[in-house]
């Protein structure tokens, strides 16, 4: 079984994908969708953590970055289980991680972005799904601000919808993404 299978299968698992065509789901756009995508649930288990490490290793291919990150809390832990994957796997690719806040830290050295950057770095924008685009967006802008350059995000879901992947890509970058809300509604129906 691939790695996508497999991803596909731990959010049956974890139950971390829901449909309901009927009622369905007030988002946070405010918007209602048949679908509830929940990483959050998903990335607390370390056995899904890896697939999406291992997924994300795969289908990233040849991108050069040097650092990887998004907005906070959701971002995280997927930017870390890449990193660790990757540098296990190929110990030579140390992609360091970050997380963009969501508001500027009122303390201290009063940073939006903490994490280890540099001006000049080559960054990949990570979000768990991806719908109207917004968070990705607004993790994009604070890290070119940052003076880093970002030409690729990765999400680990698409939901296909509010046109969310054509906004971001509207921004100049390339969205990749581990699964669409298409693979989790057929595993779905695959295991009722």
């Amino acid at each position: 079984m691939s790695a996508r299978q497999e991803l596909i299968r731990a959010f049956q698992h974890t139950r971390s994908f829901k449909w309901d065509p009927g009622k369905g789901f007030i988002l946070a756009s405010g918007e209602v969708s048949p679908f509830y995508v929940d990483c959050r649930s998903l990335m607390a288990h370390p056995d899904a953590r890896n697939l999406v490490g291992a997924l994300a290793h795969e289908v990233l291919g040849d991108i050069a970055f040097d650092c990887l990150g998004g907005l906070e809390l959701g971002a995280i832990s997927i930017a870390t289980s890449i990193s660790d994957y990757v540098f296990r796997a190929t110990p030579r690719r140390a992609w360091r991680t970050f997380v963009v806040r969501k508001q500027v830290k009122g303390h201290g050295m009063g940073k939006l972005i903490e994490g280890a950057i540099n001006p000049g770095d080559r960054a990949l924008i990570v979000d768990d799904v991806l719908t109207s685009g917004g968070s990705l967006l607004k993790s994009v802008a604070a890290a070119r601000q940052a003076e880093l350059h970002v030409t690729h995000a990765l999400v680990i879901v698409d939901r296909k919808e509010q046109n969310g992947r054509s906004r971001v890509e509207q921004e100049g970058l390339t969205v990749v993404s581990l699964l669409t809300i298409d693979d989790l509604l057929a595993g779905a129906r695959q295991s009722a």
